[in-house]
């Protein structure tokens, strides 16, 4: 199983609350609308709580800032994601996706990375 892991830090103009209103009831409809054409197995978001409750845990751990929210998207192999970007279909949904994207999130601050699931517990 591959995963991908989006790290959001939201567009300057919105506020944390405003933003995720709209990953959650906007982007999260788009991205559920395309899961079968780019072969998404999976799609999670992981809303960041507000910064007081983790100020004790970034501290402890001398820690930057927390992004606005995480979303995990996950594929069956990376042979798919690699086929995505040779299906006519699967290339117009991820500039869908990304155009929507735009609005939103800061996507210069926005780390993102592939990974392979290693379970442990």
């Amino acid at each position: 199983m591959i995963r991908l892991p989006f790290c959001l830090v939201r567009a300057p103009h919105l506020t944390r609350g405003a933003f995720q209103d709209y990953w959650l009831n906007h982007h999260g409809p788009l991205v559920a609308s395309v899961a079968e054409v780019l072969r998404i197995r999976r799609y999670v978001q992981l809303h960041s709580l507000p910064p007081e409750a983790s100020a004790g845990l970034r501290a402890s751990r001398d820690a930057p800032a927390e992004y606005d929210g995480v979303a995990q998207l996950w594929f069956d192999s990376l042979d798919d994601v690699l086929e995505n970007g040779r299906r006519p279909e699967a290339q117009a949904a991820g500039r869908m996706l990304r155009e929507d994207e735009r609005k939103v999130i800061d996507l210069p601050r926005s780390p993102r990375w592939w990974g392979e699931e290693r379970v442990i517990v």
